[in-house]
């Protein structure tokens, strides 16, 4: 499936890995749960690096040979005015709900809240998905995010997006925000097919601070329908952690009191 107007500069489409791809419910999310101490440490790289090296013609072609020769499906294709075509794959990994539009006035899956005056539903999508995306040599990473959004239906804004590469060094999982005007599949060319040197994860645009007013009114809403039902949750939770504290202590209490002094 080619690209829409959207992609305008570069050629883009989406191969499905599943057809029946099922959406969660919202859960907790606003409240961050305790992390036990984790032996493979994620840290963020927010530097920029240099920039990738320019190769000419004739280096492309060997490097696509090269690439090809490593790979069993899915390999990289020259084209006669010396852009290429190929495969990259997205991990996605979102911490917050999404915003998705109905389809013909159904939801595609279940919801953990929705609006019925513009067709808006709010989402968790599925942990560490991964998606195909067979791309040209020019498309962009702005590109690449608009059209995983419009592949989902996302209606958020594509700034609270963020295509990051992953590479792995001693143990560590190294993220580094792309810039939007980088080439993806190039430095897949560069990189190689091997995941362990370059891999791509789309993530929430993380500045520190939520960016509220980025937030239309119906999703401050479903946030606000989302947040009650966490709190109610936890607070059921508590009390049930309490109350099975006290049966025990009574249980306990009258085992020595029911021994002979």
């Amino acid at each position: 499936m080619t690209g829409s107007n959207s992609m305008s500069s570069g050629y883009c489409s989406l191969d499905e890995e599943s057809d029946d791809f099922s959406f969660f419910t919202a859960k907790t999310s606003f409240f961050r749960r305790p992390q036990a101490k984790q032996v493979e440490k994620n840290v963020t790289k927010e530097e920029e690096e240099d920039k990738p090296i320019s190769l000419t013609e004739e280096e492309i072609k060997a490097k696509i040979d090269d690439y090809n020769s490593k790979v069993t499906e899915n390999g990289m294709k020259l084209n006669p005015d010396g852009t290429y075509t190929g495969f990259i794959k997205v991990h996605l990994r979102l911490r917050r709900p999404v915003t998705v539009l109905f389809v013909d006035g159904k939801l595609p899956g279940p919801c953990s809240s929705s609006d019925d005056s513009d067709n808006r539903t709010s989402f968790y999508l599925p942990a560490d998905a991964v998606k195909q995306l067979h791309i040209s040599s020019t498309t962009t990473v702005r590109e690449v995010i608009q059209g995983l959004l419009k592949k989902f239906m996302v209606q958020d804004n594509p700034r609270k997006f963020a295509l990051c590469r992953l590479t792995r060094r001693d143990s560590q999982d190294l993220f580094q925000k792309l810039p939007l005007s980088d080439c993806p599949l190039y430095l897949r060319l560069l990189a190689g097919p091997d995941l362990d040197n370059l891999s791509f994860v789309l993530k929430e645009n993380e500045t520190g601070e939520v960016e509220w007013h980025a937030f239309s009114v119906p999703e401050l809403q479903n946030f606000l329908i989302i947040l009650e039902k966490e709190e109610k949750e936890r607070m059921r939770q508590v009390e049930q952690r309490y109350s099975t504290y006290r049966e025990k202590l009574l249980q306990a209490l009258g085992e020595v009191e029911s021994k002979p002094g």
